[in-house]
């Protein structure tokens, strides 16, 4: 047997036990809903009604799309200034297929990262712009340290997902699909 909660004229629950503010309809007062083995009550927010919709397991953050470094050596400009900290952007479809089109990635493979670092670097110390000139004249140590930034921002960084135990729900992250570039 189901049980319902009355209903007003608008449609909103009538006042009376296990309900109003602190409950909805089909829910029972925060204070009536026993502990979870964590130590907390369920809230009246997520604790699904006979109509409602389930709310997602993982809070669902910000997608976080630039994220900072600091090169081991350092790019030196003309005038011999030393720039050390930048910013990567995520990278987009459309910067992994232009870099294809271009000459000298046609005709060195290997210059295909230098060309993709140029798009994806969005600030570099005090430079006004960052381009692939710039990333070519870099030290090796640092376009590798820069490579591998990228591969860790793009590539592991979309493959994790938020799970809960069937268990003990507690949340945790698995991870979906390979960790380097290229594999799935």
């Amino acid at each position: 047997m189901r049980r319902t909660a009355g209903r007003t004229a608008l449609g909103a629950p009538a006042a009376g036990p296990g309900t109003g503010p602190a409950a909805g309809p089909g829910t029972a007062a925060a204070a009536d809903a026993p502990a979870s083995p964590g130590g907390f009550a369920p809230t009246p927010a997520s604790a699904p009604g006979p109509a409602s919709v389930p709310e997602p397991v993982a809070v669902r953050q910000q997608l976080r799309t630039e994220f900072p470094f600091e090169l081991p050596r350092g790019y030196v400009d003309e005038s011999g200034t030393v720039h050390r900290d930048g910013v990567m952007r995520l990278a987009t479809a459309r910067d992994e297929l232009i870099p294809l089109r271009d000459v000298r990635v046609q005709e060195n493979p290997a210059y295909l990262s230098v060309v993709l670092l140029g798009r994806v670097i969005t600030r570099l110390g005090t430079l006004p712009m960052v381009h692939d000139g710039i990333v070519e004249n870099m030290f090796a140590s640092d376009l590798a340290f820069l490579q591998d930034f990228y591969r860790q921002v793009n590539a592991e960084g979309h493959t994790r997902a938020a799970v809960e135990c069937p268990h003990c729900s507690e949340p945790f992250e698995v991870e979906l699909g390979g960790s380097r570039l290229g594999e799935s």
